[in-house]
């Protein structure tokens, strides 16, 4: 299998898309909607804009749309892993917009085959990897332009998972924990940030606990993310 790691802007640069993409997010995005979907959502909505995510707000009363920062009026959730525990999610489309996740997704949305993953479902996404061994996969490290210590860990553990099941989490949980987003998240706890909470990064730090990989795909124009291997 060929790999390549590439941050968003690098892919603007691409003479095509890739044939598959696992678009990283660790801390939090895709930890986020993970849980999300652990919690009974239905699906995922990855907004362009926060324009667009209050639009699809107000258009259907009935989806959860969350942003990064702090809470925001039109919006139902954060982008906190910890605060998402206590927002009622079975059957629901959440509608989820940050600054990192998913503007990676969309920027690969033409690519044959869009994964969406955090070190949540990071043994699931190599399970669907090890499918298509003769497909070359791009890694789409989503923070600090694609230069991320979390995000490239995580994507060196599914790589590694890929090719051994029995590959061991914890020297890449090591380097994420050591990275500066998630000094920032404890920086942010300090101060009082709202939108952040204490279990945020412990949660983005554990390895496999979801069964379930997460794929994304364009529907009546908008690009939605499902589980997928449940």
């Amino acid at each position: 299998m060929t790999l390549h790691y590439a941050g968003i802007a690098e892919l603007a640069d691409a003479a095509e898309p890739p044939a598959v993409a696992v678009v990283i997010d660790v801390l939090r995005a895709f930890t986020v909607a993970a849980q999300a979907f652990a919690q009974g959502a239905e699906r995922i909505v990855l907004a362009e804009s926060l324009d667009q995510a209050l639009a699809l707000r107000e258009r259907h009363p009935d989806w959860v749309a969350l942003k990064d920062g702090a809470p925001a009026p039109g919006f139902d959730a954060v982008n906190s892993p910890g605060l998402l525990r206590s927002i009622p999610l079975a059957g629901r489309t959440v509608v989820q917009k940050t600054t990192a996740g998913t503007v990676g997704a969309l920027a690969v949305r033409d690519a044959g085959l869009v994964l969406c993953a955090s070190f949540a479902v990071a043994d699931a996404t190599a399970r669907l990897l090890r499918e298509r061994p003769s497909s070359p996969v791009t890694f789409v490290i989503t923070g600090d332009d694609g230069t991320a210590p979390e995000d490239r860990a995580c994507a060196e553990y599914i790589a590694r998972r890929t090719a051994d099941p029995a590959a061991d989490p914890a020297p890449y949980l090591r380097r994420a924990a050591r990275s500066p987003a998630a000094a920032d998240l404890a920086e942010g706890l300090r101060r009082g940030y709202r939108g952040v909470h204490p279990d945020d990064v412990p949660l983005c730090l554990q390895a496999d606990r979801y069964p379930f990989a997460m794929a994304a795909a364009p529907v009546d124009g908008l690009l939605v993310l499902r589980p997928q291997g449940v």
